[in-house]
């Protein structure tokens, strides 16, 4: 959606490295968000982002006026079912069917044989294939880890936001999955009981909000209640009026030698 960081860096190196065209996508989707004033906060800085685009080896953005995308109010949308029952589909309605519909347009238009995605945004990456999957679109998705800075905190154009005491906070969302991570490497099978001890972790602050924190199966994005296999751990935290989300796959127990 623009205001692109590092991660967003690290999906055009890789795009790069692997197709001998590449085309970024940038557009601030209205379809995808549930608060209007959050729509008028996001960044625009369309010439930084073409820059970065420019040095990085890019051969063509792609970046529509809303307008462009949107003639007329849609009233053909992309339902994308349970898998956004949960996690961010449950504290914002609508979103991912707005994340699902502007992709397929984006693709349709666009018609790429690759599409790169950032493992940050695990619900939404996981919709985005069931939904590829399931409409049987040409594409195929790739993924691309997450970039974190020293102290963990995932990159995020919603970071620019935070102010210097605020950031010192954000991390606490990354370190609180670290502790459910560690749960499940110990052996722990109760989701409940590790999701709560990872919750005890960040400290009662007036400034600070968790808005969820679940363990998840990685492909149907549906809460578990034991843990016999791989999860994801994600969560939300707000820190002062910036919404951040985080999510570490976890895969079980760690092998003892």
């Amino acid at each position: 959606m623009g205001a692109l960081h590092a991660g967003h860096a690290s999906l055009i190196e890789r795009a790069v490295r692997e197709c001998p065209t590449v085309v970024v996508s940038i557009f601030v989707n209205p379809l995808q968000f549930d608060r209007a004033e959050d729509l008028a906060r996001y960044p625009r800085p369309l010439d930084a982002d073409l820059a970065l685009c420019e040095r990085l080896g890019v051969d063509v953005v792609f970046a529509p006026a809303p307008e462009a995308m949107y003639p007329q109010p849609p009233q053909i949308t992309v339902d994308v079912g349970h898998m956004a029952d949960h996690l961010c589909g449950a504290f914002r309605p609508g979103h991912f069917a707005g994340v699902a519909t502007v992709v397929v347009k984006l693709l349709n238009i666009l018609q790429p044989d690759v599409a790169y995605f950032g493992e940050k945004d695990a619900q939404q990456l996981a919709i985005v294939r069931r939904v590829v999957a399931d409409l049987n679109l040409p594409v195929v998705i790739a993924s691309v880890e997450t970039v974190r800075e020293a102290d963990g905190l995932a990159l995020s154009s919603r970071n620019q936001h935070l102010s210097s005491e605020e950031r010192l906070l954000a991390p606490l969302l990354f370190r609180a999955l670290l502790t459910v991570r560690d749960e499940v490497e110990r052996g722990a099978t109760d989701a409940a009981g590790a999701v709560a001890r990872a919750t005890a972790t960040i400290p009662n602050d007036p400034r600070v909000r968790l808005e969820y924190l679940e363990l998840v199966d990685p492909a149907s994005f549906q809460p578990v209640e034991r843990i016999a296999g791989p999860v994801i751990a994600a969560g939300a935290l707000w820190v002062a009026g910036t919404r951040l989300i985080d999510n570490i796959r976890c895969d079980g127990p760690r092998t003892k030698y």
